[in-house]
């Protein structure tokens, strides 16, 4: 006699696939429960095995897939309970139930595993920062007092972790031991080395006709410093004769801002017009070269995160010609992640130097110092006050440096260090 099994979710869900497989009467031998279905072993579900063998008994009722009953130990077909076409289709229904329970569960398991693993990843990391924190404790420790001072110093400044870290670097490498007890050298040192990371635009080439353009952000205060420009160059005084300018706006959007210019020109009597196009940009400067020495142009202020914009005012400003002096103005007050997109942003522009306004609103720059040093830009001017020409200068070393915070600064001795002479002057030959 010939054994045969058959799986199931239960012993009648067996029968039944054997009556629609077989459609021959047969006898349940034995069965047992077994773990069936799931994936790669996981999710698998309690079932019924069972061993049977075919009765020598043959009906052909039962060979059109109708479901059997039991008689005497063997399974015959029902009378037209079922057709084998309804046991077919309860099957694929019973099987895309369990289908879904099946992926549900996964997918619910799958959850739970992923949030397990996610929370152990966080625990790694959690431990690691922990170990990291307690080895840089514990190396501050060995740490002279100096070094420990001198860093937080910088920090109090808001001078980047990286910068912090190549100034302290610089300190272990390049100081004696013993010289780390003199605190005001170790200063002198910082000064020193955070003045040497300060370039400061030096303008050349000031032929008649060019222009000097000013671009950046919304709100950093182009229009008032396009103004005090212009009263430095235009009106002249004892110390420096006076120069032919002319401002132009193409700034017609923000509400004032082309009546804002307007009105300084008036008071200054220096002429002021407004250009919205790459073409009357360049014929209006092409139309005054000949009398005008300088003309300053006032951008829309462009936000650095809107790319198409700054594209498009890009393309205008080519108007100026390839001899323009580009400007990229920058609040003292912006935070450093900030300085760092303003300055990747308007790299197109191949600006020439950062002019820094307010920094009248601010008590620290090394924010500023940073980010300029780390993308290796110079600063052509500073502003600090909204008066206009006053609240205006050329950019130098010692008006960093004296700006820093808690520093004992022997300022006859920077000056010697970074002379300001010639460079400090406002001229326009």
């Amino acid at each position: 006699m010939e054994m045969f099994v058959e799986q199931g979710a239960s012993r009648r869900d067996c029968e039944m696939k054997i009556a629609e497989k077989y459609k021959r009467p047969f006898h349940i031998w034995s069965e047992k429960k077994v773990r069936i279905g799931g994936f790669w072993g996981l999710f698998a579900k309690d079932g019924v095995e069972v061993e049977f063998y075919f009765s020598p008994i043959v009906n052909k009722t039962f060979q059109t897939g109708i479901p059997v009953s039991y008689q005497g130990g063997d399974y015959y077909p029902r009378q037209r309970q079922y057709t084998g076409e309804q046991v077919t289709r309860n099957a694929a229904i019973d099987f895309e139930e369990e289908k879904k329970r099946v992926l549900a569960a996964a997918g619910k398991d799958m959850s739970e595993i992923q949030a397990a693993k996610e929370n152990a990843q966080q625990q790694i990391l959690d431990s690691l920062n922990e170990i990291k924190e307690k080895m840089e404790i514990t190396g501050r420790k060995e740490e002279h007092p100096a070094i420990v001072q001198a860093r937080q110093l910088l920090k109090q400044n808001d001078f980047s972790e990286k910068y912090i870290d190549e100034m302290i670097e610089r300190l272990r490498r390049e100081l004696p031991l013993d010289s780390l007890d003199d605190f005001d050298l170790v200063q002198d040192k910082l000064l020193e080395w955070i003045g040497e990371s300060i370039s400061i635009y030096r303008q050349v080439n000031q032929k008649r006709g060019k222009a000097m353009v000013l671009i950046g952000p919304t709100g950093v205060g182009k229009t008032t410093t396009i103004a005090k420009l212009a009263a430095i160059f235009g009106i002249g005084n004892s110390e420096r004769q006076a120069i032919s300018v002319r401002m132009i706006t193409i700034d017609g959007l923000r509400i004032g801002a082309r009546a804002q210019l307007e009105s300084y020109g008036n008071i200054m009597q220096i002429p002021v017009s407004y250009m919205d196009n790459k073409l009357e940009l360049k014929k209006e400067i092409a139309l005054h070269s000949a009398d005008t020495d300088l003309f300053l142009v006032d951008t829309i202020g462009k936000s650095p995160k809107d790319l198409a914009k700054l594209g498009e005012m890009n393309e205008l400003l080519a108007g100026c010609g390839k001899d323009a002096e580009i400007h990229l103005v920058l609040s003292a007050s912006t935070k450093t992640s900030d300085i760092e997109v303003i300055l990747r942003q308007f790299e197109p522009f191949n600006y020439c130097s950062v002019l820094l306004t307010k920094m009248d609103e601010t008590s620290h720059i090394g924010n500023v110092i940073s980010a300029l040093a780390e993308k290796g830009k110079p600063v052509s001017y500073i502003t600090d006050g909204q008066k206009v020409p006053n609240d205006i200068k050329k950019a130098t070393v010692i008006r960093f440096l004296i700006n820093l915070d808690d520093f004992k600064i022997d300022r006859e001795k920077m000056e010697k260090r970074f002379p300001c002479g010639e460079a400090d002057q406002f001229h326009w030959s």
